[in-house]
């Protein structure tokens, strides 16, 4: 007779289709992982002395005495600890990176307007340029060594970071990739990370990339201070949007290589580099709730009207970053793929809109309305206006209202952040792929109802309207 008794040691492991990987799930957890068995410690976090000589160490994102909700750490198990390595050099600048928003630096410019960027070209197959060395940022706000602030970024690279890693003690990375997947390393263990997908890499932690597919290339979302999380739900429930089973964090994984490597960190906006003799990515067992993880977008429920109007856009929240402002996000990231459009007696496209945010969106696949191509972005503002042009306000008017699949195909990350960004001498002088919107011109359709509006005015007794021209 078949045994359908479960052990203690039984759990729920995600393995993707057509990712190598297998993965932990959740968001927020309290997660534990051992590459060898009986590597990771019970009952305490610094024993004596570790099973086989590892050493232990220790890492925060946090301060020791935030609330316990947002208290952040990690234990680790490692063949040697990361203080093992060489002095520091300073690296030089990246041409095509920045780090400083405030206005008062000459290489950032502020825009009022709608821009749309194309996407960035690969490099030349001669040239080797790997994920760091391909970061080129459109935007942001603040600086790191505030601790508040953002940048937006893009990566091309054509290249793997060869016995290199990268550890930015600035700020969490939010990397999605448009084309290629990436192949990443974190010392926490592997993750693949596939168009649709993206992936977080918390400060302080090392990773590396390789690219399995050739060329990659996609969008970076650095955040300075806060950290990811998930949006309150409110009268939504306790499901919906993007759930926390969904996020998936790596298993432990470790190498034994004794070569030469490079470690490269970011901080303050300045690189450096510091050498060792060994792989940074030799941790066995690990335990902790800050740790990386990734996300597939298109497990994402969408929540919407059912009946008519529009529901606020922050429905498509997967994860919002406080501001130091109480309830203030500093960005948020959304998304949009498909689903169906039901909302009765109502302008579906979205409507005219002046918002207190910058809005970004970036097309990962699929198509959708100009100027947005995969690979590229669209940027608007802070109280920039804009919407639909004349033909498809037009068209939304008498078009016949019933269910509607929209998006088919197609999926869009989105960030808005109610911080004005500043603009990079890359996006605006270098890049050559950005456009400004052109000026549009609407038929004022009121005037030409002035009379049914003037005979309906009499009637109820007030003046009539009269047209002022010029």
């Amino acid at each position: 007779m078949q045994s359908h008794t479960y052990s203690a040691s039984a759990s729920f492991v995600s393995s993707p289709s057509g990712d190598p990987y297998k993965y932990q799930v959740g968001f927020g957890n309290r997660f534990a992982s051992e590459a060898i068995p009986g590597t990771l410690p019970q009952g305490q976090n610094h024993p004596q002395k570790n099973r086989y000589g590892l050493y232990m160490e220790g890492m925060t994102g946090s301060p020791f005495v935030a609330p316990r909700p947002q208290n952040l750490h990690a234990f680790m198990y490692r063949i040697r600890p990361s203080l093992d390595h060489k002095k520091f050099a300073k690296l030089p600048d990246s041409p095509d990176m920045e780090s400083n928003f405030l206005p008062i630096n000459p290489k950032v410019h502020i825009s009022p307007t709608q821009l749309s960027l194309g996407p960035p070209p690969f490099p030349l197959s001669s040239d080797e340029v790997d994920f760091i060395a391909g970061l080129k940022t459109i935007a942001g706000n603040g600086e790191p060594t505030a601790r508040e602030g953002l940048a937006l970024h893009f990566y091309v690279a054509n290249a793997d970071m060869k016995n290199k890693a990268f550890c930015n003690s600035d700020g969490d990375m939010l990397v999605a990739p448009q084309q290629g997947r990436l192949d990443v390393q974190t010392e926490f263990g592997r993750m693949m990370v596939r168009p649709g997908e993206f992936m977080v890499i918390q400060k302080g932690m090392k990773f590396t990339v390789s690219l399995p597919d050739g060329p990659s290339r996609g969008y970076v979302q650095e955040i300075f201070g806060s950290h990811f999380e998930l949006p309150d739900l409110g009268p939504i429930g306790g499901h919906g949007m993007a759930n926390p089973r969904d996020f998936e964090v790596p298993l432990a994984s470790f190498e034994i290589d004794e070569t030469p490597w490079e470690v490269v960190y970011k901080i303050g906006g300045q690189l450096f580099s510091a050498a060792q003799d060994h792989t940074p990515f030799d941790v066995v067992a690990w335990q902790g709730n800050y740790v990386p993880y990734k996300y597939a977008m298109e497990k994402f429920i969408f929540v919407g009207s059912l009946s008519k109007d529009h529901i606020d856009p922050s429905v498509f929240t997967v994860l919002t970053a406080k501001s130091k402002a109480t309830g203030i996000p500093l960005v948020e990231v959304l998304t949009l793929s498909e689903r169906w459009d039901v909302a009765s007696d109502t302008f579906r496209p979205p409507y005219y809109h002046r918002n207190n945010a910058t809005e970004i969106a970036g097309l990962i696949y699929g198509e959708w309305v100009p100027p947005y191509v995969r690979g590229g972005i669209g940027l608007q503002t802070v109280f920039c206006p804009h919407g639909p042009p004349p033909e498809v306000h037009k068209g939304a008017n008498t078009m016949e209202l019933k269910p509607e699949r929209v998006f088919k195909d197609t999926l869009l990350i989105g960030f808005e952040t109610p911080m004005i960004l500043t603009m990079t001498d890359y996006v605006l002088n270098r890049a050559g792929t950005v456009t400004e919107s052109e000026p549009l011109s609407f038929p004022p359709d009121f005037i030409a109802h002035l009379e049914e509006i003037n005979a309906d005015l009499k009637a109820a007794g007030y003046d009539e309207l009269k047209k002022k021209s010029g």
